[in-house]
């Protein structure tokens, strides 16, 4: 979470930045009215710079993904800047027509202009040929960007439905961009605003054009075969098993790769339950029922269905170091615990030799399944790790205080939590002020694409 807040807000302080450097009068304005266009520009140059920041993360790049800590890190930084872009854009579109009400209601009087000077350069006045152009595609653009973005942020929206929409705020961003080339202040290109601008506007029409021509991780992508599939009715999940082929370049235990098995559908997230094996080449997905599409799996999906799988992502790979360590899976959120359990397994029977960390595995759960807390066992006997399993109607709630009675050597142990987002945020608030060094010890799955 550290390195996004830099991210985010390092990126708003160095546009407002570049841009005071750029337009230092803003400081001394004559009138309210005289503050209107430095306002719309401001706004302007950040609503689209945090947009297109936003483009790029949707190509969901791997080269920064370590840093990040996790794409599920990146998402919450595409996240973040997508509701900055939202209410940025309102208040640029409020600087423009607010005044102009005013005038209108006899709040504000017109502010004098004299005629606009010839622009002698032939790029400007090119530019200044497109301006009404400019303004109100831009305008319908603003409306479409806003009506997506929220969209996207209700969460009751369907997913089949916001995988379709979402794809559209390419073609409104890249309106957008031809709103902003015209309408930015022609002599600040040549400034390191119009510069660092002129990157980011290169770099998001890029990412839109990759959206729109569906290529977004096109170079990961595996078409697998479904080899076997398992239901556990007590706590309502389905296993899936895919057998893929050599372009699958294996994954660390605690990844998760995208799923699509209905183009309809689109491209879920889901974390891989098993852990790899270059010879056997399978993968497995436990998958909970929560919506609209994971109720309808279990009737959709069959054996020998081909299924395209992308990935994998994540940096949630328990591996920091620490010879002590504690995982916490609350319900559905066993899933990455599980893959480690079988790669800690198979690392013990390849190298009988090898000092792995101690482990004590928290799994709390609302439903209970015999098969399945059957499976967890003899996963957690394998990988000589110790399981404690919480059923909430039987045992009551997980607290920082029960893990710490349970593992009294916590203080030198790393935390490994995958959950729900609120008991994670509580209990790591819980071990902060028990004095653990939660920035670098606390390691929590930020499990949302949305």
């Amino acid at each position: 979470m550290r390195h996004i807040k830099i991210v985010f807000w390092g990126l708003l302080a160095l546009l407002s930045i570049l841009w005071l450097a750029a337009e230092p009068s803003v400081f001394q304005p004559e009138s309210f009215m005289a503050l209107r266009d430095p306002m719309i520009q401001y706004s302007g140059v950040i609503a689209m710079g945090v947009m297109s920041v936003a483009m790029i993360l949707a190509l969901r790049p791997r080269w920064p993904e370590r840093w990040f800590g996790g794409l599920d890190k990146m998402y919450r930084l595409h996240k973040w800047l997508g509701i900055t872009a939202l209410v940025v854009s309102v208040a640029h579109w409020l600087w423009s027509q607010g005044p102009k009400w005013a005038v209108g209601w006899g709040l504000l009087e017109r502010r004098a202009r004299g005629e606009r000077p010839v622009a002698e350069n032939p790029v400007e006045a090119f530019f200044l040929s497109l301006r009404g152009s400019a303004e109100g595609l831009g305008e319908w653009a603003f409306y479409a960007a806003v009506l997506l973005i929220a969209l996207a942020l209700i969460r009751y929206f369907p997913y089949r439905l916001f995988y379709k929409t979402h794809r559209l705020l390419a073609v409104a961003y890249l309106v957008l961009v031809f709103h902003t080339v015209v309408l930015f202040e022609f002599r600040d290109w040549t400034s390191p605003i119009g510069m660092a601008m002129a990157l980011l506007l290169a770099a998001g029409a890029y990412a839109a054009a990759i959206v729109l021509f569906r290529r977004v991780g096109a170079g990961r992508k595996v078409q697998g075969t479904i080899t076997s599939l398992h239901y556990y009715p007590g706590v309502r999940a389905l296993e899936t098993e895919i057998e893929v082929p050599q372009g699958w370049p294996g994954h660390k235990p605690g990844q998760f790769a995208f799923a699509t098995s209905d183009s309809s559908e689109g491209a879920h997230p889901y974390t891989i339950a098993s852990g790899w094996n270059g010879g056997d080449r399978k993968i497995t997905f436990v998958t909970k029922e929560l919506g609209d599409h994971t109720n309808k799996l279990r009737q959709k999906l069959r054996v020998g269905q081909r299924v395209e799988i992308e990935g994998p992502y994540g940096c949630f790979d328990f591996d920091n170091g620490q010879p002590r360590q504690i995982w916490i899976g609350g319900g559905i959120g066993i899933t990455p615990f599980i893959a480690g359990m079988k790669h800690i397994a198979l690392e013990r029977q390849a190298k009988r030799d090898q000092s792995l960390p101690a482990i004590d595995l928290f799994h709390t759960t609302a439903d209970y399944d015999e098969k399945a807390i059957a499976k967890l066992k003899a996963d957690a006997e394998a990988a000589n790790i110790r399981l404690h399993v919480l059923v909430d109607a039987r045992d009551g709630r997980l607290t920082g205080d029960r893990i710490r009675a349970a593992v009294p050597e916590w203080r030198s142990a790393s935390i490994w939590f995958c959950g729900p987002a609120g008991f994670g945020e509580a209990l790591r608030r819980d071990f902060a002020a028990q004095g653990l060094p939660v920035n670098e010890r606390f390691h929590q799955e930020l499990f949302s694409m949305r």
